[in-house]
């Protein structure tokens, strides 16, 4: 009885500190818990991934050198080279179907693509490593008109020497790239950055 009195005893004397700890902790908890209430989307739902304000546009670099010899296929499986388009401007965006900026910017590229395909200017959707089924559903979700290549074997990535996606180079119309992005494109660095290169004669 004396042994379990002692031990009782001593049990409430390390109470004070045990229950100052569980009261710091508790109030951490609180802060966190009101913190990420704070953090949450007032909209009701949650943050669209694949929002493009969710990501930083990027700015591109300015660049100069003769674009590769990419050769490819269409989802048709027809053969097709970067070299069929020259005389245009040609904008190659290597993106990947399960990469969320990529994603997010696919609407962008569409919107300014129908905005300057009379300017004799196309964007050109590389698709990194995927399937056609996988790539051909993405195509059809965001309606995406301009040319849509496979690069099962990322050829792409490797001859711009450029594994980051998504990334874009812009091509003038005598094969030289130009412009150099690394991560998320959206309309308005497009229309600054790539509508004077179409201007150009």
């Amino acid at each position: 009885m004396n042994r379990a009195k002692a031990r009782k005893k001593a049990t409430l004397r390390k109470s004070p500190s045990q229950a100052m700890a569980l009261a710091f902790v508790g109030v951490g908890l609180f802060i966190v818990g009101g913190l990420a209430l704070l953090l949450l989307p007032r909209s009701g739902g949650s943050a669209n991934p694949e929002d493009p304000q969710q990501f930083t546009p990027a700015v591109p670099l300015r660049v100069e050198f003769p674009a590769p010899d990419l050769r490819l296929q269409q989802l048709d499986s027809q053969p097709v080279s970067l070299s069929d388009y020259q005389g245009q401007v040609v904008l190659v965006n290597n993106w990947a179907f399960w990469c969320p900026p990529c994603r997010a910017e696919l609407p962008e590229l569409q919107t300014f693509y129908e905005k300057h395909q009379e300017d004799n200017f196309t964007v050109i959707g590389i698709e990194a490593g995927g399937e056609l089924v996988d790539v051909q559903y993405h195509v059809d979700l965001y309606k995406l008109s301009f040319p849509v290549w496979l690069d099962p074997q990322t050829e792409a990535l490797r001859a711009f020497r450029n594994g980051t996606l998504p990334n874009s180079y812009v091509i003038d119309r005598q094969g030289t790239v130009r412009l150099a992005w690394n991560g998320p494109i959206n309309l308005a660095k497009l229309e600054e950055y790539v509508t004077p290169l179409i201007r150009e004669q």
